[in-house]
């Protein structure tokens, strides 16, 4: 498939109709270009496009969500779905030799992909596309995206596309360095860059349903009321997961924790939700299993095949937040 021109709300905007303004995961155009966080907000309520319009939120933070029009119109159904909008679906098996070729979708995202933002305004944080990953929009409208086997960049509504091969050949389809500069302990080194990496179709729809799945669940935790300094959701190319912070750091005790969703480490094999606690456990509460970090781990086996996993995953997240912070 040929990519092409994608501005995410704009195609919302288009499904919902008149008298309604719809928010959307994925990043859209025009690009932020003040701080602090140099990117649009999914969760964002406050300024409708028209005074009069109802904003359609995949979240409860708006007037509607995109689930009451799904129920009502296969259509909409249709495109909600994919987008991790509302008609959620299953997820699939884990590909065969999943490790391996998820280290090499790693590099490329940190290596690679996450530095062209960087070059821009100093930022390197990724979010999850529509079949893939990629910046939020910066500078002159552009963004950077991997979708299926291709690399896609995005100036206005130009569209170039190569299919991805190696470290090295990215970094030069796009004009930057190949580098590690924000690495951080579960990082894998980037090694040749000449070598050929096993990234294919099959590989990034898996990811991308899982950073998807993940970032429907994480936004729908930044909107619950009264949520101590909730971050933004990103896709840390370093760490490569999608994750949010909520809860106050100096408070007694710390509240503070990181909840995400990784598509496995050295740790674990197959994908996970976790929450990172900033300060002490009760270590007799059997929810803090992971043997790995000081936290609470979900493995993907206890989520796949479920008809609904964002609502398996929030409501893990959400054990861990009323442990923590509160109900």
């Amino acid at each position: 498939m040929t990519p092409r021109y994608r501005n995410p709300q704009a195609e919302a905007d288009a499904v919902v109709g008149d008298g309604l303004t719809a928010r959307v995961l994925e990043p859209s155009p025009p690009a932020v270009v003040t701080g602090p966080w140099y990117a649009d907000d999914p969760a964002a309520v406050g300024e409708a496009d028209q005074a009069t319009a109802r904003v359609v939120t995949p979240t409860s933070a708006g007037d509607l969500r995109w689930g009451d029009l799904a129920a009502a119109d296969e259509t909409v159904a249709e495109f909600c779905g994919p987008r991790w909008l509302a008609n959620y679906q299953p997820l699939v098996s884990v590909p065969d030799h999943y490790p391996v070729r998820r280290d090499d979708l790693h590099r490329l995202a940190y290596g690679v992909v996450s530095n062209t933002r960087k070059a821009a305004n100093g930022k390197f944080g990724l979010r999850w596309t529509l079949d893939g990953f990629g910046t939020p929009f910066f500078g002159d409208d552009t963004q950077v995206r991997v979708e299926g086997r291709m690399l896609v960049r995005q100036h206005r509504d130009r569209v170039e596309a190569e299919t991805i091969t190696t470290l090295a050949a990215a970094a030069d389809f796009l004009g930057v360095e190949a580098t590690s500069d924000q690495a951080e302990h579960d990082t894998v080194a980037l090694g040749d860059l000449d070598r050929p990496l096993t990234v294919d179709e099959e590989l990034v729809a898996f990811t991308s349903q899982w950073f998807g799945m993940a970032t429907a669940a994480l936004e729908e935790l930044r909107c619950t009321p009264g949520a101590p300094d909730p971050s933004r959701v990103q896709l840390w190319p370093g760490h490569f997961d999608v994750a949010v912070e909520i809860g106050n750091a100096d408070s007694e005790p710390v509240s503070r924790a990181t909840y995400g969703a990784s598509p496995g480490d050295a740790a674990h094999p197959e994908p996970y939700l976790y929450v990172g606690p900033w300060g002490p456990i009760d270590h007799g509460d059997p929810f803090w299993n992971d043997a790995a970090f000081t936290g609470a781990s979900l493995p993907y086996a206890a989520i796949v095949g479920d008809p609904n996993p964002c609502g398996i995953a929030l409501g893990f997240y959400r054990q861990a937040y009323s442990r923590l912070i509160g109900n």
